[in-house]
């Protein structure tokens, strides 16, 4: 390859990262993705993530064509009905938004992060052409005009035609390039965990709007010992670490007091995570030899598993434009090939992340004459099939 050590260089071995490797690699590139973190292969053992990711219908369609999903399918929560609970009046208001109406397939799957880092990185393994360095970290990135020399934390160099940064929302390599990000606050953060719960979920992803922001219970795959769900409770931050300091048994009074009842008693399983809640863009997604996707692209708050979908959408638009360029004679890292990257993404991006931003603050409000609107908006977009459609279709993407 004239020196060049690989086509693609990943920055970041997260859900995404992975992801872009294996969906990269089925299209017949050369792929090295370095991560920092050692991959964790069980729920109990140190540093592994307690969260879990929702794959909506077009990011399924996409890991079903790499050859992921048949790792993953199996061990997957089918999400067939999205339920908006509005508890904050004197009568209960639910709307259901289920994917039948659309269709035979749920909307999407979710699984614990823990265990698709596991079934991904087997996967990288048993792939040709995808190489993975674990732990690993790019400490440095100088583009040239025919590739772009990668120096990693322990000294070693390598080069590729192309790097992606997929390094996080606090992306050293979108600083490196001289990249700026627009970022914002709610003043909350969120408390990830995972519940047990009397009552079967039945593949219903059930968001409980109160204030603060959202309590949502999304379906995990039932076990022998019965029936679970991940959560993200929202909450105002002094809150939000309030609960996460609390006793056990104080915190499951709390949690069963904020999920009014939707899915019975819930029992705390495991620990509680806290995360910042935030909104975050990039100014571009392109630099010289270099694409930016995922967190160091975009962040938004954890409504309606827009997050990591949205990083699907990037992949699979880079993914599309670099097998295009390949095929066109071009160099997959040339200044006009990744222009057309940052085109294609940008502008949908933000517009998402506004849309995202406005979901949010409705969900916070507090203010009587704000929470009628909420109900008020949340009966008529359920009560109309036309806009329950179209609601569904754009949650989609």
């Amino acid at each position: 390859m004239n020196g060049i050590d690989g086509d693609v260089l990943i920055a970041g071995g997260g859900v995404a990262g992975l992801s872009a490797a294996a969906i990269l690699a089925a299209r017949g590139f050369s792929v090295i993705c370095a991560d920092p973190v050692p991959p964790v292969t069980s729920p109990g053992a140190a540093g592994a993530d307690p969260r879990s990711t929702a794959f909506l219908g077009p990011s399924v369609a996409l890991l079903r064509g790499c050859g992921l999903w048949d790792r993953l399918g199996g061990e997957a929560a089918p999400l067939r009905v999205m339920r908006i609970v509005d508890a904050g009046g004197a009568a209960e208001r639910r709307a259901d938004f289920d994917a039948g109406e659309l269709g035979a397939e749920p909307f999407g799957y979710n699984l614990p992060n823990w265990l698709l880092r596991r079934e991904m990185v087997a996967h990288l393994e048993a792939t040709p052409g995808a190489r993975l360095l674990a732990p690993a970290r790019v400490a440095g990135v100088v583009a040239r005009a025919d590739r772009a020399m990668v120096r990693l934390g322990d000294g070693e160099s390598l080069s590729a035609r192309l790097v992606i940064a997929a390094d996080g929302r606090d992306s050293g390599l979108r600083a490196a390039a001289g990249i700026g990000a627009r970022r914002w606050g709610y003043g909350q953060k969120g408390l990830v965990f995972t519940a047990r719960h009397d009552r079967p979920h039945d593949g219903v992803s059930t968001e409980v709007h109160l204030t603060g922001g959202p309590f949502t219970l999304v379906p995990l795959p039932d076990d022998a010992r019965g029936h679970r769900s991940a959560v993200v409770w929202m909450e105002r931050g002094p809150r939000a670490l309030e609960l996460a300091a609390m006793p056990e048994q104080d915190f499951e009074a709390e949690m069963n007091a904020r999920s009014a009842g939707v899915l019975g008693r819930l029992t705390l399983e495991g620990g509680r995570a806290v995360w910042p809640i935030v909104a975050q863009i990039a100014d571009r997604l392109d630099a010289p030899r270099m694409a930016l996707i995922a967190e160091a692209a975009h962040v938004v708050p954890p409504i309606g598993a827009q997050g990591l979908n949205m990083s699907l959408a990037d992949i699979g638009t880079l993914a599309d434009l670099l097998a295009a360029a390949r095929d066109a004679g071009e160099d997959i890292g040339a200044p006009a090939v990744l222009a057309r990257y940052h085109r294609a993404r940008h502008g949908r991006v933000l517009a998402r992340i506004l849309g995202i931003d406005a979901l949010n603050r409705a969900a916070m409000a507090e203010a009587r004459p704000l929470r009628r609107l909420r109900r008020l908006g949340l009966g008529v977009l359920s009560g109309v099939p036309p806009l329950r459609h179209a609601a569904m279709r754009l949650g989609l993407g």
